[in-house]
């Protein structure tokens, strides 16, 4: 019975330690299948690296043209041109080429945790970006905009209006990471387990490799790189681990 028992436990040991090797290489758990081109939409510039660098590598490691959305170019301290060029240079250090990036610098988009932008307007022109580059997936923040900011949220009502109104091309999906409770976010690593046994639609997990290019990606941000973010580099799980979902009621062969 206890060598019975033994043998289970091993297989069982196997089994994990088989899902954990193809986790820990970069691999995505819930791969999107069909996808063409993605589009990453965020807020401000230092949002790619900071937040959803384990999507991007994850995406562009099974070969698919990331594009890059930026709906202004931080400019709350007034260091809007500067911020800019940290964009481009950190999605380099990512993988992705200028051509693939835009940013809005629009006065009615401006970088502030206090201003919910104007859904009608942001929508607008989030959906003539998506029909400009044929996008047939977009990424980005969930209702709670991973740290509560106005500007991570406006993007989610803009995308959720478009996609409840059925005005995103036909075939186009979109995914929402995961806002998580403080003492999970920063786990950093240590969140892993729980990620895994949390259920979610896409789940990326970076390998070491891709765990020191988002923070060569970050360190192109010279202007944000207060004491915090180097405390926020070392804790944070976003780093690491992106659990995203797709919005609900939406069934595409890409979530099958």
């Amino acid at each position: 019975m206890l060598a019975l028992g033994l043998v289970a436990l091993l297989s069982v040991l196997w089994c994990v330690c088989s899902h954990w090797r193809d986790v820990l290489s970069g691999r995505p758990v819930g791969a999107l299948r069909g996808v063409r081109a993605p589009l990453l939409l965020i807020a401000h510039p230092d949002d790619e690296c900071m937040f959803f660098a384990p999507t991007i590598l994850g995406l562009l490691q099974e070969q698919r043209p990331l594009s890059v959305l930026c709906c202004s170019t931080g400019n709350y301290y007034n260091q809007g041109e500067v911020r800019r060029k940290e964009l481009f240079q950190s999605c380099a250090a990512l993988g992705i080429p200028a051509s693939n990036v835009t940013v809005i610098d629009h006065r009615n988009l401006p970088d502030s945790p206090n201003v919910h932008w104007d859904t009608h307007l942001l929508s607008d022109l989030i959906l003539t970006h998506i029909k400009q580059k044929n996008i047939d997936l977009v990424i980005t923040f969930d209702e709670k905009g991973i740290s509560g900011h106005s500007n991570h949220i406006s993007l989610y009502h803009a995308i959720r209006s478009l996609h409840d109104s059925r005005k995103l091309p036909e075939g186009c999906s979109v995914v929402v990471l995961e806002s998580v409770n403080v003492f999970r976010k920063y786990l950093s690593v240590l969140d892993i387990p729980i990620s895994w046994l949390f259920h979610s639609d896409i789940l990326y997990i970076s390998s070491k490799t891709q765990y020191r290019q988002a923070k060569d990606a970050m360190m192109c941000h010279q202007s944000q790189l207060l004491w915090f973010r180097h405390i926020y580099l070392l804790f944070s799980r976003y780093m690491a681990i992106n659990s995203l979902h797709f919005l609900h009621g939406q069934k595409t062969e890409k979530d099958s």
